[in-house]
């Protein structure tokens, strides 16, 4: 039987949860709530198991498969379970290459409880959701963005589920169509607007508009964790769309172009009524520096770059350190 795990690169137990056909009736979630020492995941990351699969990763690839087991066991107990691997752990046979020690806290959870409901509506409605349990009983409520970091106290987790990155594409040339392919790839949500393209998206299941690009994004209403990209060359209604990206909450705004018309391209923004606070948001030319013009090359470029200013984003919001319980109470941890 091979051993690739394709689900696990899925890392939102949301995204997991919504490509089922249908909610299982029973499920578990497994979270890493601590590290001591470094760890290839930060503490917050999480698995989804149900009775047939598993999705996500907590370590290098080495305890998976033996929180899947106890997650199965967790569901047919209908008790949570801490587990603890590396340092201290009293399961010697499973080693973690980092050299550190982890806590994973395994909670069966039943499709019927309020809390999954009001996680998933969060997901489809794009708000944030404030996600508490102590492996027994949840809570989520819809909460507002705010400098959150997860945090464990011995006996309750609590986390901020942000919404789905969305990337927002304006064109239809091949690093348009190439960069649609790597972000869904990614897991994001992708929509692409190609004023007067053809009658069909490129793709089964794309969101897609043919309009002019300012109403296109009215009608998406654009959010904090939108990204949007004119990949356009030069046509008259670039400066329309991205004059509304820069007037909307996206927290990434940018431009494919030659740097030496990029001067006229302000001036054309600056005729659209964008202010220069608007217009310092705007990245020209799109894309990480040191890639190639190669439709691939821009693709990846872009993706990367969205890709870092929104965990730079995140990032400014959470506090630093490894753990979010480096002193959890060792009663906390099953042996």
């Amino acid at each position: 039987m091979s051993r690739w795990r394709l689900s696990a690169p899925v890392d939102d137990i949301r995204e997991a949860l919504c490509a089922l056909p249908a909610l299982p009736e029973r499920f578990a979630i497994a979270t890493l709530v601590a590290v001591d020492g470094s760890a290839p995941r930060d503490v917050g990351a999480q698995m989804l198991v149900t009775e047939d699969a598993h999705w996500g990763f907590l370590s290098g690839g080495c305890i998976e498969d033996d929180v899947a087991a106890h997650a199965h066991a967790a569901m047919a107990e209908g008790t949570p379970r801490m587990l603890r691997y590396g340092e201290g752990s009293p399961w010697i046979d499973i080693k973690l290459a980092c050299g550190s020690g982890i806590s994973v806290l395994v909670e069966p959870v039943r499709a019927s409880e309020p809390a999954v409901a009001a996680l998933l509506v969060g997901w489809h409605a794009r708000h944030p959701v404030l996600w508490s349990s102590d492996g027994t009983t949840r809570h989520a409520e819809a909460a507002r963005e705010a400098p959150l970091a997860d945090d464990w106290d011995g006996a309750r987790y609590t986390r901020l589920f942000l919404p789905p990155l969305r990337l927002v594409l304006i064109g239809e040339d091949g690093a348009a169509l190439t960069t649609v392919a790597l972000a869904r790839e990614m897991g994001w949500e992708v929509t692409l607007i190609a004023p007067g393209g053809p009658e069909a998206a490129p793709f089964p299941g794309l969101a897609y508009h043919r309009g002019d690009p300012a109403a296109a994004l009215a009608a998406l209403t654009v959010d904090p964790w939108t990204a949007v990209a004119v990949l356009s060359h030069d046509r008259e209604d670039d400066e329309r769309g991205l004059a509304a990206a820069l007037a909307s909450p996206a927290f990434y705004v940018g431009a494919i172009g030659a740097r030496v018309r990029l001067d006229q391209r302000i001036a054309a923004l600056r005729a659209h009524g964008v202010g220069e606070a608007a217009l310092a948001r705007l990245r020209a030319p799109i894309g990480l520096e040191g890639f190639g013009k190669a439709p691939r090359e821009v693709a990846l470029s872009l993706v990367a770059e969205i890709a870092q200013a929104f965990h730079a984003r995140r990032a400014a919001a959470r506090s630093a350190g490894v753990s979010i319980s480096a002193s959890a109470p060792r009663s906390a941890v099953s042996t």
